[in-house]
């Protein structure tokens, strides 16, 4: 039997926009490594009819039925309202809820209040997820031949409780038909539509019993994802075909590649000078310190990045770091920019960034216009980028690319 599933999310304050749901994805990505399919995705408000509708469907056409959210103690939770009206039971107080919830409360010196005695209703039948790690207790039951897990929307508690009892529990429930893999590799330097024409054909070529797909996934300032998905039945083919499958991708795109396992851009750059035993040191105007930033976001990487200078001013790009006076957006500046912070710094490598963000043009370069310099040992190289979007856009596209250029040149040197 392949098990399918799936997961509603409940609370006004998704519908609104005021928070963005993060536990349906978490949830789908771990379902697919248990082999069970993620069917659909739903989202209703704190309205007990609404809930109950969204759970008695989501019973009628899937075996396993996640529920997350509205297990709180105010008086719009009402999730587990809901499921006993699905169930057609009554709530029931478990006295050994309370006394839980109650030692929680201690526990961190507070006074529990009498509110949260509503956490501790359950719908009569139901069994309890023996995992709490917060004051609201999930549960489980069936609804017509469905498993019905209900967890709290908070998501440490929640994914606390699917990895230590509801994802096992599903799997001792279901015999998993197929084995789920995927790898995800990260792109910089090629739109969406022009990696598709260059991956065109892709996944149509024959794989015995596996099938492999291919999803390109944009994200803001970071690039295109590809999740790279094989699924069968067999644990090992399944594996092999998608090892196969990501080789020819990397053959295809060649050095757009620039991480394999969901590294950053600045993560993989750090990895690289700390293999070399290299440094880096940065000089940024128009990114404000977005480059530092990166870096510095990066475990680790106290190890090779020694410090930066955010020169806006352009008095400061000439007295600090030696540009020579005149336009200060232009390839003259990014390379002085690059050398001086190199020397001031003491590093093996500088980067430099200077341009227009937006939204007036500067020194008669539209809005968009970067130059970015990478500064190592042997030469000063820099690169005149126009970007789209807005002033944000402009300056996320401006970190990522000259981390980039500092990778292309790293790789291309070799260990």
């Amino acid at each position: 039997m392949r098990a399918k599933c799936e997961v509603v999310t409940v609370g006004d304050e998704l519908l609104l926009g005021q928070i963005v749901d993060t536990n349906s994805a978490w949830l789908a990505e771990r379902l697919a490594t248990l082999g069970i399919e993620c069917a659909r995705m739903s989202t209703v408000g704190d309205d007990i009819d609404a809930i109950a509708e969204a759970i008695s469907t989501a019973a009628s056409r899937c075996e396993v039925v996640l529920v997350c959210g509205g297990l709180g103690p105010t008086p719009d939770d009402v999730t587990r309202d809901a499921v006993a009206r699905v169930l057609g039971v009554e709530l029931r107080r478990r006295p050994e809820l309370v006394e839980r919830i109650e030692r929680l409360f201690a526990s961190r010196g507070y006074r529990m209040p009498s509110n949260n005695e509503r956490q501790a209703d359950i719908p009569d039948g139901a069994e309890l997820i023996p995992v709490m790690p917060g004051t609201a207790a999930g549960f489980f039951s069936r609804v017509d031949g469905a498993v019905v897990y209900v967890l709290p929307g908070v998501p440490h508690e929640l994914r606390e409780m699917f990895d230590a009892f509801v994802g096992p529990d599903i799997v001792s429930r279901f015999d998993v038909e197929s084995v789920i893999e995927w790898r995800t590799l990260r792109t910089w330097g090629e739109t969406e539509s022009g990696l598709a024409e260059r991956l065109s054909g892709f996944g149509e070529e024959p794989t015995g019993r596996v099938g492999v797909s291919l999803a390109f996934l944009p994200s803001s300032g970071e690039g295109i994802r590809l999740r790279v998905t094989a699924r069968g039945d067999d644990k090992g083919e399944v594996r092999r075909v998608l090892e196969e499958s990501v080789s020819r991708l990397k053959e295809r795109l060649g050095d757009l590649v620039f991480s394999e396992d969901d590294r950053s851009m600045a993560a993989v750059v750090v990895d690289m000078l700390k293999d070399r035993g290299e440094s880096v040191g940065v000089a940024e105007s128009f990114t404000g310190g977005m480059v530092a930033e990166a870096l510095t976001s990066v475990p680790g990487a106290s190890s090779v990045f020694r410090g930066g200078v955010v020169a806006y001013d352009p008095e400061v790009k000439f007295s600090l770091l030696g540009v020579r006076r005149g336009p200060v957006v232009c390839e003259e500046a990014a390379e002085d920019m690059a050398e001086g912070v190199r020397d001031l710094m003491g590093v093996t490598w500088a980067l430099a960034t200077t341009g227009v963000a937006g939204p007036d043009s500067s020194e008669g370069h539209p809005p968009g216009t970067a130059y970015l310099a990478v500064a190592g040992p042997d030469e000063t190289r820099v690169a005149c980028v126009r970007f789209p979007g807005d002033r944000e856009r402009v300056r996320r596209f401006a970190t990522i690319t000259a981390l980039d250029l500092l990778r292309r040149r790293l790789s291309s040197l070799g260990r």
